[in-house]
C-alpha cells in the first residue's frame, strides 16, 4: 500500500468504483515466482512487468483484457518483493486465496458482504439444516449461495452438482474458480465452474442466472427444494454515529432497486441490507427455505415490527453464538443462524434459541421475542413525563434495549442534542418514583451478549403493587454509578440524608430527597390517598393524571436497600470529615474529589477509577456490594412486572 501501490499506473478512485481494488494486485504479486502469477485464474496476474486484469472474450470472439503498467520502471515493486520469498508454501495457499476478504477495505466489506464465516460456524449450520431436512438434504434440495464471496460457508458440502455460488465481484468470483482449478492440490472448493458466477442479488435480474438455477427458480415444484445458504452483508445506512448526532448516514449505501422496489414493504427496516436480501427472497422466490446468518434485528427490533408482519416465514430452527467471533466484529451482541420456511406463513411471536459460546461449546437456550409498538417501556414511560414541574434532574435514556443501556444516566446538564433530539426527560417530583424505576429496570440487570438486543417492556399492572420494589428503585437511582448528578451544574436535590446523620460542615442547599424519603415533602394539590401504593395505583390506571407521586408517609425498605443506605451513609460521612468538603457535594462529585481526573489520549477530562486513600476505597467497595446485591433482589420483579421477558 505504501511502497507499491503508487508505482502503479491505476486511478484507484475510478478503479474502486468498478470493483477493482489493491487487494487483487497484492494477491498477484504473493503468488508469483519471478514476477509472474503462478495461480492464472486470479482476477488480477502479474506478468513480468505489468499487470493483466479483466480477461474476457469480447463479442467478437478474440480474447481482450486490460493493463496496469508500472510508473517508475518497477523499481518499488522490486525493492520491496526482494526483502520476501514468493511464493509462500503449497499449504498456506488455500486458504490465502479463501481469505482474500481480510484484505478488502471495511467500508467494502458492509456493503459487499466480503465477510469470511468461521468454519466452526459454518460446520454447525450445516448440522442444523440436516436435522431441520434430514439427512440427506445435500441430495435432496438445491443449494444457492447468493453472497458467496470466496465461497467458504459452502465449504464441507459434497454433491456440487446441486450447488450454485454468486457475488458481487467479479474478483471473487475468479478466486472461486481459481480454488476449483486448484481442488486436487490444495483446494476445498467442491463446485462446478458453470455454477459460479457474477450476480447483484439486489440490482440485477433473474435473466442474468444460468439457465439451470433460473429454471428452479421458475418452476414451482423444484423452487420448494431450493434452499438459499447465505451470510448476507451487515451493513446499514446508519451506524453508531449517526445515532449519537455526530456523524450522517453512509448515503447510498442502502440504496438498491430492491430497496425501491419494496420499500413500503420494508419501511425503516430497508436500511438493513440483510433485510433487503430477505425481502427480495421472499418475494421473487417464494416457497423456497432460507438458511442465514444474521443480527436478531428482524426478529427482536422495533424498527421491523412492520417488516415482520410483512413476510411471513415459519422459523423452524436457530442458533446464536458471540458476534464478535466473526473478523472485525467488536461488539458483545448476538448473531445469528435461523432457518426459514417461506412456504409456511407465520408471523414471528417467539422461539427459543439454542446458545454457543466463543469456542463452539453448547451453554443452554434463549427465548426470543418480538414486539410491537406500545408495548416498549417508553410507551408506558411517556405517560409521566412533567413539562410543569421544577427539575430536579434529567434522565437521559437511548433506545429500549440492553446494548443502550450505557446511553442511561442522570444528570444535571443535558446536553443541547439530547434536549433537541428528546434522548431524555426532566425529572420532577411527581414523576420521581417512575423516574427511578425506569432507571433501575434498564440497569440492574447485566448486560452480556447474550441479552444485548432483549428489548424492555410495557409492565403488567403489579409493577406498582410492592412499595418494597419502588423504595428499592428509589435508593438503587441515587447510589448507581450512572448517578451522574453534579453540584457544579445546579442544586444537588439528591441528597437522602440529613446534616446531622453525615455531620456535614453546613447546611445543604436542598432538603428535597431527605425529606421525600421521610414523607415530608408538601403535596401539589390536595391528595386523599393514605398510602403510596393507592397513589401509583390510581396514576398507572390513567393515560394522563396530576397526582403528584410524593408520600406521605415514611417510604418503607428492604433489607438489600437498607444495607445501601446505610453504606452510603458511612461514605458521606468520611468525606465531610475532608477538610473544605461541600455541603452540597453529589455521589459524584465525592467519588470525584477522592478519585480525581486524568486526561485521556483523546483529550478528554475522566475521573480516575481509583483512589490512594485507602478509607474511602473500602467504603467504596462495601457500598458497591451491597449494590450488587440489591441489584440481584430488584432483579426477578423486573421479569415478574412484565418489563422484560425469560
Amino acid at each position: 500500500m505504501e511502497k507499491v501501490k503508487p508505482s502503479i499506473t491505476l486511478d484507484w478512485e475510478k478503479a474502486k468504483q468498478s470493483g477493482i481494488i489493491d487487494a487483487d494486485f497484492f494477491l498477484a504479486d504473493i503468488f508469483s515466482k519471478e514476477n509472474t502469477t503462478l495461480r492464472d485464474r486470479l482476477y488480477v496476474l502479474l506478468k513480468k512487468n505489468h499487470y493483466e486484469l479483466d480477461r474476457k472474450i469480447d463479442s467478437a470472439g478474440l480474447f481482450d483484457s486490460k493493463k496496469a503498467q508500472f510508473n517508475d520502471n518497477q523499481i518499488a515493486h522490486n525493492q520491496f518483493w526482494n526483502l520476501y520469498v514468493r511464493p509462500p508454501r503449497k499449504e498456506y495457499w488455500e486458504y490465502i486465496a479463501n481469505r482474500r476478504d481480510l484484505l478488502v477495505p471495511q467500508d467494502i466489506r458492509e456493503r459487499k458482504g466480503s465477510f469470511f464465516t468461521p468454519q466452526c460456524w459454518v460446520e454447525l449450520s450445516q448440522e442444523y439444516i440436516a436435522k431441520d431436512l434430514g439427512e440427506d438434504w445435500q441430495d435432496e434440495y438445491y443449494i444457492w449461495d447468493c453472497c458467496a464471496g470466496t465461497g467458504n460457508l459452502l465449504a464441507g458440502l459434497t454433491n456440487k452438482y446441486q450447488i450454485w455460488a454468486s457475488t458481487l465481484d467479479q474478483a471473487d468470483v475468479d478466486v472461486i474458480h481459481d480454488r476449483i482449478a486448484n481442488m486436487e492440490k490444495v483446494g476445498t472448493a467442491n463446485l462446478l465452474d458453470s455454477h459460479v458466477f457474477q450476480f447483484d442479488f439486489l440490482n440485477d435480474s433473474f435473466d442474468k442466472l444460468p439457465p439451470g438455477l433460473k429454471d428452479i427458480i421458475t418452476n414451482e415444484e423444484r423452487r420448494k427444494k431450493l434452499i438459499i445458504y447465505i451470510n448476507p452483508p451487515c451493513a446499514e445506512a446508519s451506524n453508531a454515529r449517526t445515532v449519537t448526532g455526530t456523524g450522517s448516514n453512509r448515503k447510498g449505501l442502502a440504496y438498491t432497486s430492491i430497496k425501491d422496489k419494496y420499500k413500503k414493504e420494508l419501511g425503516r427496516a430497508g436500511n438493513e441490507i440483510f433485510a433487503q436480501f430477505f425481502a427480495r427472497i421472499a418475494n421473487d422466490i417464494p416457497d423456497c427455505t432460507l438458511a442465514l446468518f444474521s443480527t436478531l434485528k428482524a426478529l427482536q427490533g422495533p424498527n421491523f415490527s412492520g417488516f415482520r408482519a410483512k413476510y411471513l416465514a415459519k422459523l423452524s430452527r436457530m442458533f446464536i453464538v458471540p458476534a464478535n467471533t466473526f473478523d472485525n466484529v467488536t461488539g458483545h451482541f448476538p448473531y445469528g443462524f435461523q432457518i426459514f420456511h417461506l412456504a409456511e406463513k407465520e408471523e414471528f411471536v417467539s422461539c427459543i434459541a439454542d446458545v454457543y459460546d466463543s469456542k463452539g461449546n453448547p451453554i443452554g437456550s434463549k427465548n426470543i421475542y418480538s414486539c410491537k409498538g406500545g408495548e416498549l417501556i417508553i410507551d408506558w414511560f411517556r405517560k409521566f413525563y412533567d413539562k410543569q414541574g421544577d427539575h430536579l434532574g434529567y434522565l437521559r435514556f437511548l433506545g429500549t434495549d440492553f446494548q443502550n443501556n450505557r446511553g442511561v444516566f442522570l444528570t444535571l446538564s443535558p446536553s443541547t442534542n439530547d434536549l433537541k433530539q428528546v434522548k431524555g426527560t426532566w425529572i420532577t417530583r411527581k414523576n420521581v418514583i417512575p423516574s427511578c424505576v425506569y432507571f433501575s429496570v434498564r440497569l440492574c440487570t447485566e448486560a452480556t451478549w447474550v441479552n444485548d438486543r432483549d428489548q424492555f417492556l410495557y409492565p403488567n399492572k403489579e409493577w406498582n403493587g410492592n412499595d418494597h420494589f419502588l423504595s428499592d428503585c428509589l435508593v438503587f437511582t441515587l447510589f448507581n454509578e450512572k448517578n451522574n448528578i453534579q453540584s457544579q451544574h445546579g442544586t444537588n436535590h439528591w441528597i437522602p440524608f440529613s446534616e446531622e446523620e453525615v455531620g456535614a460542615q453546613d447546611n445543604f442547599e436542598s432538603h428535597f430527597m431527605h425529606d421525600f424519603i421521610m414523607g415530608k415533602v408538601k403535596e401539589e394539590k390536595p391528595q386523599h390517598k393514605e398510602t403510596m401504593q393507592d397513589l401509583f395505583a390510581e396514576q398507572d390506571s390513567q393515560t394522563t393524571d396530576d397526582s403528584s407521586f410524593t408520600p406521605t408517609e415514611p417510604l418503607k425498605f428492604s433489607q438489600e436497600a437498607q444495607a445501601v443506605l446505610d453504606a452510603g451513609r458511612e461514605l458521606w460521612r468520611y468525606y465531610h470529615k475532608q477538610a473544605g468538603a461541600n455541603p452540597n457535594a453529589s455521589y459524584y462529585d465525592i467519588k470525584m474529589h477522592f478519585q480525581g481526573t486524568k486526561i485521556t489520549k483523546s483529550g478528554k477530562v475522566q475521573m480516575n477509577s481509583t483512589s490512594e486513600d485507602a478509607t474511602y476505597n473500602a467504603l467504596l467497595a462495601d457500598l458497591r456490594q451491597s449494590m450488587k446485591l440489591l441489584a440481584a433482589h430488584i432483579e426477578p420483579k423486573v421479569y415478574e412486572y412484565g418489563f422484560l421477558k425469560k
